[in-house]
């Protein structure tokens, strides 16, 4: 959370778009539907490890989320992920058009150049070259143009899918990663069992308080109202 917390923004960056909706998610559970649990006692380091404790943060903190809350969190990471793919696969529409009609576009000047030449021909009323040359190099340039808009649209979109492709299993990456850190020190995975308990000592706690309240409310008013009966 220190990158929100420290109003970075990293603009442009697919990743950081997937962090930033992850940690608005966590920062909303955490103000509006808080966990409270009591700080883990952290064992001493074993020297035979050598990395010590990696996890006084998460035993340390003491207001978590709740699973339900975890899985609305992986729910908007999994919404941002997929938009950002969208995202970059939204310019691909340009390029699989060119690759798939470049080559048609070619065959169709080929076959109006071809009709041109019979028609020249016909005209002429011979087979010569100055009947046919006009119908010919017109088929020739249209052959031509579709190629060179085909070809390079080939070998870019074969490249922009292969980019695309890493990228979005980059992302996939990090967001498991994300939120495995967010369940780290985050979420709440206490068993049941402490989860009862801890809920039943809390109103336990609130029912004594209320009775004990109660209790004195009563004694004050008793002691209010005996004066009032001796005289």
């Amino acid at each position: 959370m220190d990158i929100k917390r420290k109003s970075e923004e990293f603009e442009g960056a697919p990743a950081y778009h997937i962090y930033i909706r992850a940690a608005d998610e966590v920062d909303y559970h955490l103000k509006n539907n808080p966990v409270q649990v009591e700080a883990r006692i952290i064992p001493p380091a074993d020297p035979d490890l050598g990395h010590g404790n990696t996890d006084i943060i998460a035993r340390t903190r003491t207001i978590k989320i709740s699973q339900a809350a975890f899985d609305a969190v992986k729910l908007v990471m999994e919404e941002a992920a997929a938009s950002e793919a969208m995202g970059l696969e939204k310019g691909m529409i340009v390029l699989s058009t060119a690759v798939a009609g470049g080559p048609f576009i070619g065959l169709l000047g080929t076959v109006w150049g071809v009709m041109e030449t019979f028609a020249g021909i016909a005209s002429a009323g011979s087979a010569s070259l100055t009947a046919m040359a006009p119908g010919v190099a017109g088929a020739l340039i249209c052959t031509v143009i579709g190629l060179l808009v085909a070809i390079p649209a080939m070998f870019s979109y074969n490249f922009m899918v292969t980019t695309i492709r890493n990228i979005t299993q980059e992302l996939d990456g990090f967001s498991a990663r994300y939120a495995n850190q967010i369940e780290h020190q985050y979420v709440d995975n206490r068993p049941l069992s402490d989860e009862l308990k801890a809920s039943n000592d809390a109103l336990a706690t609130r029912i004594v308080g209320a009775l004990q309240n109660s209790r004195g409310a009563m004694m004050t008013v008793a002691q209010r109202a005996v004066p009032v009966s001796a005289s």
